[in-house]
């Protein structure tokens, strides 16, 4: 039990030091590719989160997701990438490549779309290398450039928010 919290901590201090380092430019970013983050427990419904981006004129092959799967959770085969609380080790270590690639992946944007708290999540959230982070939960603003503060279930209005936005912020026509 101290192993995993000592494990945790170290990993903790690794987000905070990528979070305090990143640099922020809005300007020229045009949606072009979008990373998507789902915590399975939350949210399983990623067809419908494709279609949004979708109609903002993102191409289909440029849209990737990566979902977190909680210990008692069951695979699926639907993702294109998965990962899980024992794909991490020490002070940022990631044993997935399937992760790593999606947080070394330059996404023009990367929506979080969870709203628990995990340290897991944060973490693919804050290591991302995406150039604008959207988040869905106010528990969690430190690791995103915007928050749309909403429930999951909430697709709809999450979209119809979202094209207001990124159209106010010259990000798509």
């Amino acid at each position: 039990m101290i192993i995993k919290f000592l494990k945790n901590r170290s990993n903790k201090i690794f987000m905070q030091r990528i979070i305090e380092n990143r640099k922020f430019n809005s300007s020229a970013i045009r949606i072009k590719t979008v990373g998507i983050i789902f915590n399975l427990d939350e949210y399983r419904d990623y067809d419908e989160i494709k279609e949004i981006f979708k109609g903002l004129g993102v191409h289909e092959n440029k849209i990737k997701f990566i979902a977190y799967m909680s210990e008692n959770g069951t695979k699926l085969n639907r993702w294109d990438s998965y990962f899980e609380a024992k794909d991490f080790g020490w002070n940022g270590v990631v044993n997935n490549l399937d992760f790593i690639e999606f947080i070394d992946s330059e996404f023009d944007i990367l929506i979080s779309y969870y709203r628990k708290n995990k340290l897991e999540l944060n973490f693919a959230t804050a290591c991302s290398k995406a150039k604008f982070k959207i988040g869905i939960s106010k528990s969690n603003e430190n690791l995103n450039d915007f928050t749309i503060d909403i429930s999951t279930n909430f697709t709809e209005i999450f979209a119809k928010e979202l094209r207001k936005y990124l159209e106010g912020l010259n990000m798509i026509k």
